[in-house]
């Protein structure tokens, strides 16, 4: 983030036991150390604070792959500096990212015959990926307007109030108007009959979800593809759709092949998938696939020739790791479309574990859905006494991060509780955060009532003592550092880190 702010009054500076073997003054925080230190001193100064961070494999939050094999691990490191701009450079890296965008394109059955190639790239992630198909609707439908002589000023996209915030990052800083369909008490994503009656002459495209963060599950793209295409028929426009899979791109193709979300769709022109979610790969790595070459208006692509040769480029990133385009090359052919149905079974079915070992506690109401991305969306039947953000707070002692949220614009009264269960979630794992569950909720019933006087009370009891001990701690550290700028200024300004001759 650009924006940034202190824990304190007193962090000024960097403290680490374990270094002071080698340092005695601690670094200052938030400016460049005068002197260079120890390797030794940087890692363990580094190594101390990152004990703090959560268990990346215990957060229920994230989509995000924590984990791949250790020869995938090692393929990572050994490309870890090379830069993948330089196609010239690294042409077997430029090469493996084709084979990716071709592998995908089948699997989502993009209209290719055996001599045809197609049409996509790699991205840093879907907010790429989407920020990519966006301009390419966008410019489309502009250079449309301009050859009709009507006016281009005012696209937007027809969406589900339930997309992810990189939608409205795209609409807000490319100039187009998100038109949002609410969703309802029960009914969580786009419905596809509002959605075609709020598209209109300027719409660039609607944009579905396969796999809604909020829920998981999958809005009815088929269903949406039908109605838009009597629309276009009666209307004589020709309004596109955009798939965002970011989450369920790598899950519908192996536990439901049947359903029709994709390219085999006359409609869907465009597809992102995230390479991180269930693609197994770690962070940093999507991918956005087009239906034809018509389909990405040529003047968006770029060709650069100073770097050997001339290269044609479409990313708003120019600079960027090649490691997890291979890592994704690697799962793909290592894993093979058996390995994946594998693995999506095994996260479906540990879902399905955690859904019925909620559901026997008879305290929540389920608000996933069997069929979509292996998540397990929850809310308590009784919120009368405590609610799920309570919950939420005291999973954290047991080492869970399970977010509470409220639903979107339309079920803002529905607060849910979310578990993303990934490859590395278990069976094992899945009986336990319900045995921890049971725990919190026997503990909270032993409670008040969190909106009761005496635990508003409590509550301002705790906040009063928590910031007088900050008050005392930072007046503390306050007179810590003077007294050091004294004696600095006493030995005129002596080196900020003091190395320990061995």
């Amino acid at each position: 983030m650009v924006l940034s702010k202190t824990f304190s009054e007193s962090d000024v500076s960097v403290h680490s036991t374990f270094a002071s073997r080698y340092v005695r003054d601690s670094a200052p925080r938030f400016t460049m150390p005068e002197n260079s230190m120890p390797k030794e001193a940087a890692f363990q100064i580094i190594n101390d604070e990152l004990m703090l961070d959560g268990n990346p494999r215990l957060n229920l939050a994230s989509f995000v792959t924590t984990w791949m094999e250790p020869e995938c691990d090692k393929l990572v490191m050994d490309s870890v500096n090379k830069n993948y701009v330089d196609m010239d450079e690294y042409p077997v890296t430029t090469e493996l990212q084709n084979r990716c965008v071709n592998m995908i394109a089948h699997l989502f059955n993009a209209p290719l015959g055996d001599s045809d190639t197609a049409v996509g790239v790699g991205t840093v992630g879907s907010s790429e990926a989407i920020m990519l198909a966006g301009l390419a609707f966008k410019r489309k439908w502009q250079n449309k307007r301009k050859a009709e002589g009507k006016p281009c000023d005012k696209p937007n996209i027809v969406t589900g109030a339930n997309v992810q915030v990189c939608w409205e990052k795209f609409a807000r800083y490319f100039e187009v108007e998100l038109k949002e369909v609410k969703v309802r008490e029960g009914y969580y994503v786009m419905d596809p009959v509002k959605a075609v009656e709020m598209v209109d002459e300027n719409t660039i495209c609607v944009a579905a979800i396969l796999g809604s963060t909020y829920n998981g599950e999958f809005e009815d793209v088929k269903l949406l593809n039908d109605l838009l295409v009597e629309k276009n028929k009666k209307t004589g426009w020709d309004t596109p759709i955009h798939v965002d899979a970011a989450s369920g791109g790598f899950i519908a193709p192996f536990l439901y092949p049947d359903l029709e979300w994709d390219f085999r769709l006359p409609l869907v022109k465009s597809i992102n998938v995230s390479g991180h979610k269930y693609g197994l790969v770690y962070a940093g790595i999507g991918w956005v696939i087009w239906r034809t070459k018509e389909d990405l208006p040529e003047e968006l692509i770029f060709h650069i020739n100073y770097l050997g040769a001339d290269q044609p480029t479409f990313t708003l990133n120019f600079s960027k790791g090649s490691s997890q385009i291979i890592a994704q090359y690697y799962q793909l052919i290592r894993l093979g479309f058996e390995g994946y149905q594998n693995v999506m079974q095994n996260c479906h079915d540990n879902a399905m574990v955690l859904k019925e070992g909620l559901e026997k506690t008879g305290r929540f109401s389920i608000a996933s859905k069997d069929m979509g991305v292996p998540v397990v969306a929850f809310s308590l039947k009784d919120r009368s006494r405590h609610d799920e953000f309570e919950v939420s707070e005291m999973l954290r002692r047991f080492g869970w991060i399970v977010p509470a949220y409220p639903m979107p614009e339309g079920a803002k009264h529905v607060s849910v509780l979310r578990v993303v269960i990934r490859e590395d979630f278990s069976r094992t794992l899945a009986e336990r955060l319900v045995l921890d569950i049971i725990k919190v909720l026997a503990e909270l019933d032993t409670l008040p009532p969190k909106n009761s006087g005496k635990s508003t009370s409590l509550e301002d009891g705790k906040k009063e003592k928590a910031k007088e001990t900050e008050r005392e701690i930072a007046s503390y550290w306050r007179n810590i550092t003077k007294a050091r700028k004294i004696k600095l200024a006493a030995n005129q300004a002596g080196p900020s880190v003091t190395v320990i001759a061995k």
